[in-house]
């Protein structure tokens, strides 16, 4: 990854199969620091259509994604920038684009489990305050879900070893 230079600009777009790769290297860091949950290159093919690439002179320099959960309720997950990016603005303008497609869906509320609380902060996220964010007969439906992303949401027990520490948050639209 290269430095940041002040006068380039941040373009996104919708990630591509070709850019797996990409994505495993930007978070590959990030999970040897225990920040993210390192994945198989299937889980990210099978998921792409929800990335958002972050590109500067053409080059990836940061990644994120948006999973629905349910009718009204979304994860943004993988939000992963190049250490040399960090500072300037790309994951702001990826949570800002992740968060407008959330709008689009029909989404209402979008979820995060991160370390990263302040970040989430400033981009207009709180610590949940009710860890009960949905009612019995959603949770009873989300439980059928084999997502990794929903059973961290939904704090089960089997989850808990890759989410020691994490804060779970929230943003209504």
């Amino acid at each position: 990854m290269t430095s940041a230079p002040a006068t380039s600009a941040i373009v996104l777009r919708p990630a591509r199969t070709s850019d797996v790769h990409a994505i495993k290297e930007l978070v590959a860091p990030l999970a040897e620091r225990r920040i993210l949950i390192s994945k198989e290159s299937v889980t990210y093919f099978e998921s792409i259509q929800e990335f958002l690439i972050a590109e500067v002179d053409g080059q990836v320099v940061g990644c994120g994604a948006l999973h629905v959960m349910w009718e009204d309720l979304a994860e943004i997950r993988t939000l992963a920038t190049a250490d040399s990016w960090r500072g300037h603005g790309v994951g702001r303008a990826l949570v800002a684009r992740l968060l407008e497609n959330a709008e689009v869906l029909g989404v209402s509320r979008v979820f995060c489990l991160t370390f990263e609380v302040d970040f989430f902060v400033r981009n207009g996220f709180t610590v949940m305050a009710d860890q009960s964010a949905v009612d019995p007969a959603v949770y009873s439906e989300l439980l059928r879900s084999a997502d990794e992303g929903i059973a961290e949401f939904l704090d089960l027990a089997r989850v808990k070893p890759n989410t020691l520490g994490n804060t779970r948050m929230i943003r209504q639209l």
